[in-house]
């Protein structure tokens, strides 16, 4: 079934593009991948010198009263849908292993998750 872009199945909620389109390369054969990169990079090249497409604002999702930490990594994940996960690794693991291991408590290591996404959003703003 093809999906519109932006468009998760069964849901109808606008989906993150760069997903969607990372899901819509990875189902087509590899010649129509190369198309496909072609084409991103002809239009990246049509962007004026020295600009660059502009940082995404995080995605407004409120915190429920009641979240587990895996379901608050999957939120902040959403929420800040441009950062690359990379950077993010180290610090968001040591806190999950701080909760699961040694017992800190849900809403501290949350707490802690919230200000760590927000901090690396602004580092990647603050360089662009």
């Amino acid at each position: 079934m093809n999906m519109p872009l932006g468009k998760k199945s069964g849901g109808g909620r606008r989906d993150d593009p760069s997903r969607r389109l990372a899901e819509i390369a990875g189902r087509l054969p590899e010649e129509q991948q190369r198309t496909l990169l072609q084409f991103a990079e002809f239009l990246l090249n049509q962007l004026p010198e020295g600009e660059e497409a502009p940082l995404p604002e995080p995605k407004d999702i409120p915190r429920p009263e009641q979240e587990s930490v895996i379901k608050a990594m999957r939120r902040l994940s959403e929420t800040y849908h441009m950062l690359e996960r990379g950077p993010l690794l180290n610090e968001t693991s040591a806190l999950m292993a701080q909760h699961v291991m040694q017992g800190r408590s849900a809403v501290e290591v949350i707490d802690e998750l919230e200000v760590v996404f927000a901090r690396h959003y602004e580092k990647v703003r603050s360089s662009s």
